[in-house]
């Protein structure tokens, strides 16, 4: 069975050949031309992985991923303007799990698709094991179930996080104590190599910082050690 993605753009000649293209490649593609229709379709079917411009109607990328990410946390690659460093910024920033400029190459566009249906499909992540879940101090990883709490005052609270943002999070704590290097996460957790000047690892790591809080302390959980990589550290 193919994947089921779905395409928002206002431009409609572009979303018909990436959908020729696409489905040439054994996507399913739904095309939706404006922000409020995208956040409609999107929650009351059933998607992969949705492509979400920035510049529509109605509704614009950011206000349709932060309606989106309310209730979903549906895998989002944002299409941004070539050379708008501020949109990609933005789009990591509200929860988008990879971004890509426009005009796109379809055939980067359908590697970017398909990297990150792969990794957030349970049953594909390789650099984790499927029934592998890691507790350190008060926060549980569960990689099966793909869900990330933390206890706080004797309860568990699940944490809302992105697929990327999940696996980012799971290759540090498996990692405890140990270094992982930017180009690390960036093959494992992002499916591409490492590209120089680019902010994604760092945007998603922020927004990881933001859902977990500080130790009790006000310690960092995660460490960043500057041009290398980032450690998570274990309270004692």
């Amino acid at each position: 069975m193919s994947n089921h993605i779905l395409l928002a753009d206002d431009d409609v000649e572009l979303c018909q050949l990436l959908k020729d293209y696409l489905e040439q490649e054994e996507l399913q593609v739904d095309c939706v031309h404006d922000g409020a229709t995208a956040v409609k379709t999107a929650t009351e079917k059933s998607y992969s992985l949705l492509i979400l411009d920035v510049m529509m109607p109605l509704k614009n990328g950011f206000e349709t991923l932060s309606e989106l990410r309310q209730t979903s946390q549906l895998p989002v690659i944002m299409l941004t303007a070539k050379g708008e460093k501020i949109d990609r910024i933005v789009g990591l920033e509200m929860g988008a799990d990879d971004y890509i400029a426009k005009p796109c190459d379809p055939r980067e566009l359908l590697a970017r698709i398909r990297a990150v249906i792969r990794r957030t499909a349970q049953s594909s992540i390789t650099h984790v094991e499927e029934e592998e879940a890691i507790e350190i101090n008060e926060l549980v990883v569960d990689a099966k179930n793909r869900l990330a709490q933390l206890r706080i005052d004797q309860k568990d609270q699940e944490i809302d996080l992105t697929s990327t943002e999940f696996d980012i999070l799971f290759l540090l704590m498996k990692n405890s104590g140990k270094l992982v290097s930017k180009e690390k996460i960036s093959e494992y957790c992002l499916g591409k190599k490492l590209q120089p000047f680019d902010r994604s690892i760092d945007m998603h790591l922020s927004n990881i910082r933001r859902k977990l809080g500080n130790f009790k302390d006000n310690k960092p959980r995660i460490k960043t050690v500057r041009g290398s990589g980032y450690q998570f550290l274990a309270w004692q």
